[in-house]
């Protein structure tokens, strides 16, 4: 059996848009593995529903190997969920006056 690791970290906290069934290691399926070439099928267990995905590229192996060397390589904890609503609150209360978060606005090209 291949590795999906990384596939299943992608799919962490997604979920099927048809009946929001979340997605696990047994929804993944892998439909062609080659150099430069990964496509994957998504299939939600709970309606069935197949989604496709593809890796122009890079294979399994090299996906798998990107996330290895970007968790070791990385200084900063993964976004969460608390972050992205941050985010969004921040960008849907800017006022007219969103320009002065912009750093050094006076020295861009």
């Amino acid at each position: 059996m291949k590795d999906t690791s990384a596939i299943e970290k992608m799919l962490l906290n997604m979920h099927c848009h048809k009946c929001c069934g979340e997605f696990d290691k047994d929804s993944i399926k892998i439909m062609r593995d080659e150099r430069g070439l990964l496509v994957v099928q998504i299939k939600c267990e709970r309606c069935k529903r197949c989604f496709g995905m593809a890796f122009l590229g890079l294979g399994l192996e090299e996906l798998n190997s990107c996330f290895k060397t970007q968790k070791q390589n990385s200084k900063y904890e993964p976004i969460s969920y608390d972050d992205v609503l941050d985010a969004h609150n921040f960008f849907q209360n800017m006022d007219e006056n969103w320009a002065k978060y912009l750093e050094n606005k006076e020295t861009r090209p």
